[in-house]
């Protein structure tokens, strides 16, 4: 049986001022799959995540969410859908604790006198958070220790974890392993492998053509604005991904 789709955007456009950054893009994500958004600078990435993340607003073209058709007036909108976002600055706060980022703008709190609401439940969120990030493979010695503490690895896998704990649906990635070592970004394509296992449909972002080959279950390729190929990650390999991505690449007949 086939998995249903989650989320889909069709024939969107964007355009800032005189620059293309759209040109009728349509991309299919199903639940459980990781989706692999690649090319080369100035190909429509961003733009299409901004769409995706309720950052921007589309000049042209629908969204739907679970087949229902969805307008974004803002990022929070489509976060309180399912669609979790994490681009390439994490956006943690350096100067909060761990477990604080994990929960930051979903903050629990305990009841005051009266039952009104009194004070942050510091410890049952250092406890979830703990829990959380362990639970997509994540483990730290504290949740409370300052993110200003972690080294840059430990940061990105913070904001990931946070990112997967969260999402309900979608999971956006925006180069979630840009600039980490191999040991860690190991780590983070592991857990993206458990976010799909979760049911999650994931888009991953990245300029690293190995480990879109990876961990994905299929690629799409923009240049210039427009999808010029979208298909099982087993039809590519690194070469002719390369070569799909510059234009240089023909597609032999059988």
């Amino acid at each position: 049986m086939a998995k249903k789709v989650i989320y889909e955007v069709r024939n969107a456009s964007k355009n800032y001022g005189a620059v293309v950054a759209l040109d009728g893009a349509s991309l299919k994500l199903h639940a459980g799959e990781v989706v692999g958004l690649v090319g080369d600078n100035g190909a429509g990435k961003s733009t299409l995540v901004k769409v995706l993340s309720g950052a921007h607003s589309p000049d042209g073209g629908e969204i739907f969410l679970e087949g229902e058709p969805v307008v974004w007036a803002n990022p929070r909108e489509a976060l309180e859908a399912g669609i979790e976002t994490l681009y390439q600055d994490s956006g943690l706060a350096q100067h909060l604790t761990v477990s604080q980022n994990v929960f930051l703008g979903r903050e629990k709190f305990v009841k005051g006198i009266f039952g009104k609401l009194g004070f942050l439940a510091k410890k049952q969120m250092e406890e979830e958070a703990q829990a959380d990030l362990e639970a997509v493979g994540i483990a730290f010695p504290s949740s409370n220790r300052p993110v200003s503490q972690l080294s840059g690895g430990q940061r990105q896998a913070v904001a990931i974890g946070r990112a997967v704990s969260w999402a309900r649906k979608v999971l956006i990635l925006d180069e979630p392993t840009n600039h980490l070592g191999a040991r860690q970004s190991a780590e983070v394509l592991e857990v993206i492998k458990r976010a799909k296992a979760k049911g999650l449909g994931v888009i991953f972002i990245s300029h690293t053509l190995p480990h879109v080959l990876a961990v994905t279950d299929r690629i799409v390729v923009l240049r210039l604005g427009q999808i010029v190929r979208d298909a099982p990650t087993s039809e590519f390999t690194a070469d002719s991904l390369i070569g799909t991505i510059t234009g240089s690449y023909v597609k032999e007949e059988k």
